[in-house]
């Protein structure tokens, strides 16, 4: 197992040594040892491997963000994950995003839930996201809106296979609206099923990545856990239930009140959307927008907004998300 060697006596400020025995040096510099130069440039200093000692040298304010990475590199290494400069870029930004932000390293959260046939710990990765998990456990309705890649749906559906197995729920019902099709879902070819699968596959792909597909589909028979558009909510109510109302940009002022009002005893929902993507005619004013209005300060209801800061998918997502909003910005200045 790799052990940090900073804080020798014999070593000055400024260095460090890594020790990098049973390690596979290959994956982890990269070839010709292009991960370990993009390394340098990121920290401003040098790194130097000899036998199995990793020497750093560089701004000592930045030794604690170069361990950080390192250490996670190593890890991915041991399990046989790729280490290259999309992977290290992304883990270098986001542990400076943090510094920046005053927070402490990436998954020092608490665990919410383990990945299907690992034991892969799924946690808030962001002070937003945490705040998110956080406003889930205190109230019955959360909104939770942000751009692409902040963890809205995925930690929405992590949120509620934690409820299903602490039984403090008995099913989780995942509804979107199918816009595209105007909700004349009937002219589409094949049965229910296979009418509502394109608009729910989002949410299906959260469910296996956390769940596994044998298993959701297991789920799906028994009905314990349910797909279905916002069209075929009207008239029921939702008792003992996790409820998640995925891309709800698209839903208007009359869907969102049908929806919210589905909700029976000890039941839950979780309300997520990007206001920015709303693909509702010119006349037809968003329900998510229009919520915000008329319920903040509810009680019983949290509103969540995610940013740029919570993206946690590819590092160009971070830096899409960044540009459209000082695009925005710059077009309403």
């Amino acid at each position: 197992m790799s052990q940090i060697l900073r804080g020798d006596d014999r070593e000055p400020p400024g260095q460090m040594t890594i020790d990098l025995s049973g390690v596979d040096q290959l994956g982890l510099l990269g070839p010709r040892d292009t991960n370990l130069r993009l390394l340098e440039e990121r920290f401003g200093g040098t790194l130097t491997v000899r036998g199995d000692k990793l020497f750093v040298r560089g701004p000592a304010e930045n030794l604690d963000l170069v361990q950080e990475v390192l250490e996670d590199l190593i890890q991915r290494v041991r399990h046989g994950q790729l280490v290259d400069k999309v992977s290290l870029g992304y883990l270098w930004d986001q542990r400076l995003g943090r510094r920046e932000l005053g927070e402490g390293a990436p998954g020092d959260g608490e665990t919410l839930l383990y990945a299907s046939g690992s034991r892969q710990a799924l946690r808030a990765k962001s002070p937003g996201q945490q705040a998110y998990v956080d406003a889930v456990r205190e109230h019955d309705i959360v909104f939770a809106t942000g751009p692409a890649g902040t963890g809205k749906t995925f930690l929405a559906v992590v949120m509620a296979m934690d409820y299903l197995k602490r039984q403090l729920v008995d099913r989780i019902v995942l509804v979107r609206p199918a816009v595209e099709a105007g909700e004349q879902l009937g002219f589409l070819p094949g049965d229910l099923q296979e009418k509502i699968n394109p608009y729910l596959r989002p949410l299906y792909d959260a469910l296996s990545d956390i769940t596994g597909a044998a298993k959701i589909a297991r789920y799906m028979a028994s009905g314990v856990i349910e797909a279905s558009p916002l069209a075929y909510m009207r008239g029921r109510t939702l008792n003992n239930a996790f409820v998640i109302l995925d891309e709800a940009q698209n839903t208007t002022v009359g869907q969102m009140k049908m929806f919210l009002t589905r909700l029976g005893f000890q039941s839950k929902a979780v309300v997520t959307g990007d206001i920015t993507q709303i693909d509702l005619p010119d006349d037809k004013k968003s329900g998510l927008i229009h919520v915000r209005e008329i319920l903040a300060g509810t009680e019983g209801i949290s509103f969540v907004d995610l940013d740029g800061r919570d993206v946690v998918r590819h590092p160009l997502v971070r830096r899409i998300v960044d540009a459209f909003e000082a695009a925005d910005a710059a077009g309403r200045g």
